[in-house]
């Protein structure tokens, strides 16, 4: 049985070309020399582009990566960021060389070993019939399935839950850093929090601008359950409490901009 997807608005006219060719993907990466041999020879069997930003990595990265794009400069392309600046500033800088470069569109995955490469396609054939197609790790439970720290669970339940009532989404998922993104969906947002709040800024841009949304199912994987998100917000609280100012934030920008949607309270 295929793999259930889940509409969050109503559908378009618009058009989203899916030959995997006119598409980039790219990962975000800091630190992550252990994993990255590895994701990126899976990456390449499935994606003909690919773009690693890397975000002032010191472990190695920079360099491993540096030697992966001169051995394949036909299917590697590196940004490099001169100092840590975060999640949210690794991805946009995926996001302006996606719309610089005339892709049609963007995959997105993580490089910590969460995500499987081998779905890149399957996100590219959905993203036919929307502008942003978001994996979600609860959506359908899988064999093997990880456990997930039991606060980051917490966390992203209560925010997903805040973002569909205010937003008038049906996400299971809010951050989930498995996703496809039409050229035009990256055109319709402005995108500025560099960190790890960038998917709330995210879905209130895509609520105004009145995106399509569909979540694809992907496994519960957790490999490194210490991760840190990085000073005081490894502090559960305050992650919380910096994660809603981010959303109040976002939605009273579109607000002042006159295009707050009728769905956002």
């Amino acid at each position: 049985m295929p793999d259930p997807v889940r509409n969050h608005t109503a559908p378009q006219e618009t058009s989203s070309p899916t030959n995997s060719s006119h598409w980039l993907t790219a990962l975000p990466v800091y630190n992550e020399v252990k994993y990255l041999d590895d994701v990126l020879d899976q990456v390449l069997r499935h994606s003909d582009r690919i773009l690693v930003v890397d975000d002032g990595s010191t472990d190695g990265t920079a360099d491993k990566l540096d030697g992966r794009q001169k051995a394949m400069p036909d299917r590697i392309d590196v940004i490099h960021h001169t100092q840590n600046r975060g999640y949210g500033a690794g991805l946009q800088s995926a996001f302006g060389y996606t719309l610089d470069h005339g892709y049609a569109g963007l995959v997105t995955l993580d490089c910590d070993g969460q995500h499987q490469p081998h779905r890149i396609p399957s996100f590219i054939e959905a993203a036919a019939a929307a502008d942003i197609v978001s994996g979600s790790r609860y959506l359908k439970k899988y064999e093997g399935d990880d456990e997930p720290p039991a606060e980051r669970m917490s966390i992203n339940r209560r925010i997903t839950a805040e973002l569909n009532e205010r937003l008038g989404f049906e996400l299971t998922d809010a951050f989930c850093g498995f996703k496809a993104y039409s050229a035009a969906a990256l055109r319709a947002m402005t995108i500025t929090n560099n960190g790890y709040a960038m998917p709330l800024e995210l879905w209130v841009q895509a609520a105004a601008a009145k995106l399509r949304v569909i979540e694809l199912p992907v496994p519960l994987i957790y490999l490194d359950l210490e991760r840190s998100f990085g000073g005081s917000l490894d502090q559960a609280e305050t992650r919380l409490k910096y994660y809603n100012e981010v959303l109040e934030g976002a939605i009273e920008s579109v607000r002042q901009e006159g295009r707050l949607p009728d769905t956002v309270c």
